[in-house]
């Protein structure tokens, strides 16, 4: 069965990181996903490094953070201050189902590159615009980091000990969100064209990710006016749902309801604490916190971590341990399914490159793109001669001048 995406043509004007995540998505979902960078320069993601990936005539592919969020594409280099580096995008984008780009708001407008020219050329055209802030409003010309995103947007106000300083996430995540988003929006409209015959415009913004990802923190200031605290690990409306100390280490405990709050005071050894009037409900918890924080901590402490989860595993108590990354590839649940990829490539050192595949399952098929992230202008050749984004076929010239159309 072909991938759901099978047949789009995706084409990818951005480097960094939430606009390539929406492309890898979407590449691993099926579709055809051509990354246009410029030439000589690449995306800046190539740099940053180390480690970078080894390649098999002693040199580099890259750093494993590019590799990280560009799985899956074909890759040619372009000039966009050069008249024919810019008629190559826009041949490109008449063949494309959808173009994503995170250029600064109006950075494509100076190349003729913008939403509105192309979809002049290409009414069927989704085009996805990413960008720190918006296409409107007093910040549209900012550019915008993720660092800067979790502290404009609120995350970094609630995360952190309660007497310590903000802290940023240990992943991108208004990046990361951003182009989860974004790939969503991209399918919705391609539904939408689907019965309409139009294209689409999209307009996703870090911040407005961002800051709908507040969730239940947001509207709990929107319902209380008052502003969430830093709690460190602990929930702000479930108790206990924290980290715990044991004998060898700390683990997660997280309990949702009174039922296997009592069941984790049995395993405990202290029945007569899951009964207790003031911490019966989770209210009452919530209420008195830190005293059942301080009992819960003096009887976890005296527990091996290993024997304590697997009583609270066996009760249905949700428990888990905290993995370091290593831990993780190498958890049995994470081996089973196949989340650690080797991707074939003959021009790494030992023929593959690692990767790490979609978390999507559809119809018991994982869905990941096989092909590893490219070098830069690794496919012009083919992506140039391909009849499916208006080249001639087999056999077209390398260079592939003669196919491109200079006129917008």
């Amino acid at each position: 069965m072909s991938p759901p995406l099978h047949g789009i043509r995706v084409l990818e004007l951005a480097r960094i990181l939430a606009g390539p995540w929406c492309g890898q998505l979407l590449a691993d979902l099926g579709a055809d996903v051509v990354k246009v960078e410029r030439a000589g320069v690449g995306d800046d993601t190539r740099q940053w490094g180390p480690p970078f990936i080894p390649a098999v005539d002693g040199t580099d592919l890259g750093a494993a953070y590019f590799h990280s969020c560009n799985r899956g594409k074909r890759c040619i280099s372009a000039d966009f201050d050069a008249p024919e580096g810019r008629a190559l995008v826009h041949r490109l984008a008449r063949h494309a189902d959808v173009v994503v780009e995170n250029f600064k708001v109006g950075g494509l407008a100076r190349y003729g590159l913008d939403a509105a020219t192309l979809r002049a050329s290409n009414p069927r055209l989704v085009v996805c615009s990413i960008s720190g802030f918006g296409q409107d409003g007093p910040y549209a010309a900012r550019a915008g980091y993720d660092f800067l995103i979790q502290g404009m947007g609120g995350a970094m106000s609630i995360t952190g000990e309660p007497d310590g300083a903000p802290i940023k996430s240990g992943m991108a995540i208004a990046d990361l969100f951003t182009g989860l988003y974004a790939a969503n929006a991209v399918q919705a409209a391609l539904l939408r064209r689907a019965a309409t015959g139009e294209g689409a415009t999209i307009d996703c913004a870090l911040l407005d990710s961002q800051v709908a990802m507040l969730s239940s923190q947001g509207l709990n200031h929107l319902v209380s006016g008052r502003d969430a605290p830093r709690f460190g690990n602990a929930h702000p409306s479930i108790v206990p749902y924290d980290v715990f100390p044991v004998a060898d280490g700390h683990i997660v405990i997280a309990t949702g309801n009174d039922g296997q709050f009592r069941r984790l005071c049995e395993i405990l050894g202290d029945p007569a604490l899951g009964t207790h009037p003031d911490y019966l409900a989770n209210r009452g918890r919530v209420a008195n916190r830190a005293p059942l924080t301080a009992a819960l901590h003096a009887l976890t402490s005296r527990r091996e971590a290993s024997e304590l989860l697997a009583k609270l595993d066996a009760a249905h108590v949700p428990a888990g341990p905290i993995n370091t990354v290593a831990q993780v590839f190498a958890d049995p649940q994470v081996v089973a399914r196949g989340m650690a990829l080797e991707l074939d490539n003959p021009l790494a050192e030992g023929g593959t490159t690692p990767g790490i595949r979609s978390p999507i399952v559809m119809d018991g098929v994982r869905l990941a793109s096989p092909r590893p992230a490219p070098n830069l202008g690794q496919h012009a050749d083919e992506i140039l001669a391909d009849p499916a984004w208006g080249g001639a076929g087999p056999g077209a010239a390398a260079s592939g001048a003669e196919t491109w159309d200079p006129t917008p």
